[in-house]
Formats: structure tokens, sequence, C-alpha cells
């Protein structure tokens, strides 16, 4: 420890706050030249789309089939980022942005998420002046997505006709390792779809632990994927699980939380499944359920969710097809514990 107190002593702080800064202006560019190179490759992708529906015998049936049929060869090579979804939005952003010098100009420190949300905006004029001010300002998504909800253009341009104060942007706390813990860019680098950068390494454990004990339950359950990526007009989310259970013909989706459960997420499941009946569930799937997990075994352990039934009714049709609140309970405290065990760690 002495020693520790020494080697530390002959160090200056503006000396390690020199350091700093050059670290963190590293990440800066690392993360605004990711992002450029997504943003221009997807434009590119985007381009050739319509160059190739352009050429198509049948213009209106081949546009129809050539994003679908496109998806399903890129997305298993390259992850969902390619899927049809997703190549309609690059097909949509070189159509409103066919100015290819222009667009490079300003997409320095932004990302696809940025761009993605800009396309939501019809008004051309607002959404070239979002695009510039937020690279030159270097506006997180966040900071995009609330300033383009509270339609901060037009409260300026009010503000300039009457002559009156000019409103403030929003603009919060950037977080440093936005760039590696931003799933975009960690998919566009060929990272493997598992991998999330913002998890502690409890919450990862418990995840792999659940998926394992959900498999192993025998009633019914399929593995479909992990932190699953579903796309919206204006945001990226991430499902921690997803199973389909072919006994009740219908998807079932795990979120997990490490702290007490709120009323927050609780809406967030309940966004979650609607997002899924609406994009993701076939017709002859039934509704989607969710269950929302706190590793907080001290409080309430599960909260499982559907929409279209009561509590009873959930109850009577499903519980005999799913975990117990006692079966989760076991697993989650089982797992803290080996998890503190390998750790060295006292559980708190």
């Amino acid at each position: 420890m002495e020693k520790n107190k020494q080697q530390t002593d002959i160090i200056t702080e503006n000396f390690v706050s020199d350091i700093r800064t050059i670290i963190e202006q590293g990440r800066k560019h690392a993360y605004a030249a990711t992002g450029q190179i997504a943003i221009m490759t997807y434009w590119n992708i985007g381009r050739r789309i319509v160059e190739e529906e352009q050429h198509g015998a049948s213009r209106a049936t081949y546009g129809q089939k050539l994003i679908p049929a496109l998806a399903v060869r890129l997305a298993a090579e390259y992850g969902t980022g390619y899927g049809k979804r997703n190549l309609a939005y690059y097909r949509k952003f070189y159509l409103e942005f066919k100015d290819v010098e222009i667009l490079h100009t300003r997409v320095q420190n932004l990302t696809w998420s940025h761009v993605r949300r800009l396309l939501s905006v019809s008004n051309v004029q607002a959404r070239e002046w979002y695009l510039k001010t937020a690279a030159e300002d270097m506006w997180s998504v966040d900071d995009l997505d609330r300033n383009i909800s509270t339609q901060y253009y037009e409260r300026r341009l009010a503000a300039q006709r009457e002559s009156s104060t000019l409103p403030v942007p929003y603009v919060g706390q950037t977080d440093p390792l936005e760039y590696i813990k931003n799933p975009m860019v960690a998919e566009f680098m060929g990272f493997h779809p598992d991998t999330n950068y913002s998890e502690s390494e409890l919450e990862q454990a418990l995840i792999d632990n659940l998926e394992k004990f959900i498999m192993e339950l025998g009633r019914g359950f399929a593995f479909v994927e992990r932190q699953q990526h579903i796309v919206t007009d204006t945001a990226d989310f991430y499902i921690d699980l997803v199973f389909y259970n072919y006994k009740m013909k219908r998807f079932v989706i795990f979120e997990l939380k490490t702290h007490k459960l709120t009323h927050q997420d609780i809406g967030q499941l309940d966004m979650y499944i609607r997002m899924y009946d609406d994009l993701v569930k076939g017709e002859d799937d039934n509704p989607t359920i969710g269950v929302l997990l706190c590793t907080d075994t001290d409080n309430t352990i599960a909260k499982y969710s559907v929409l279209h039934d009561s509590d009873q009714i959930f109850a009577a049709k499903y519980m005999t097809y799913m975990p117990t609140e006692e079966e989760l309970r076991r697993e989650i405290e089982q797992q803290k514990r080996f998890f503190m065990e390998q750790h060295g760690k006292e559980e708190v």
C-alpha cells in the first residue's frame, strides 16, 4: 500500500489531467470516425438499392420484392442491422439526402441513430438545421430526440420573428464511452450481437444462466434470440431474452433488472410487448407474454404481463407452461451466490 502511495506521489494532477484529455479526445475521434463511416456505408447501400430498383423490368413489383430478398441474404451474414426494416431506412436515407458532398461535411460526430431520428422530420429546412447543429455541437442521440420532440427549431424561428430571447437547446451530459456502448456501432464493427458493453458482469451472468434455465424447463420453450434488436421510427431497443413457446403458440420475452422494480420498468415491458406484437408476431401466433425479473429477491422477483388477459386468466391459462416466481427466485439466488463466490465478493 505504501509503495503504491509513493508511486502516485510523483505524478501531478496536471499530468494526469493531460493524459485523460488525450484519451478522451482519442475516444471522441474514434467514435466520430466510426459513426461517419457507418453513415456513408448506409447511404451507399441506399443508393445501390435505388439503382437496382430502377433497373428492374417491372419496377413496382420488383421494388417490393427487392429489399425482403436482400435482407434474407445480408441479415444472416452481417446481423439485424441489415434486416428489411433497416434496408428500407437506408433507401429512404439516400432519397432524402442525395447530395453526398453536403452530407459528408455534416455527419461528423453523428451516428446512424442520429440520422434515423432525423428521417422522421418532415420539414426539410428543419431536418437540415438539426443535422448541421447536432454535428457541430456534438449532440447525443438523446439531445437530438429531445430537441426534435419539443420542436426546438420551430420555437427558435418563432423567437426570431418576435425578436425575443432564443430558447436554449437541450444538451445533456455526454458519456465518454458512448461509442463503445452504442449497439449500432458495435454491430457495424462486427462484434457478436450478444455483446452488451453496458451490462454489469453480474447481470451478464444472470442472463447467461436464465437462458439455460428456461431451455431446461421442458415446457415447450424454444430459444429465439438474445439482446434482440427492435427498431422503431425513433429509437433502437434491445430485449434481453426472447423465446417461443410452441405449446402456447406465442413469443415470451424476458427483461432483467438489477434494481427494485419500478412503474417505469413495467411500462417499458408493456411497450416491448406492443412493439413485438406489431413488428414480429405472425398472424397465427397468440399475443406475446412479457416477464420482468428483478435481482433484488427481498422484493418482487417477477412481474408477468399479458396485455390482453387479466391476471386470473393468465394464471389459469399459462402458468402450467411458465416458470413460477419461486422457480425464478431460486435460480437467481443460486446464480448470484455462485457469482459472488467465483469473484471473491460478499453479496450486497
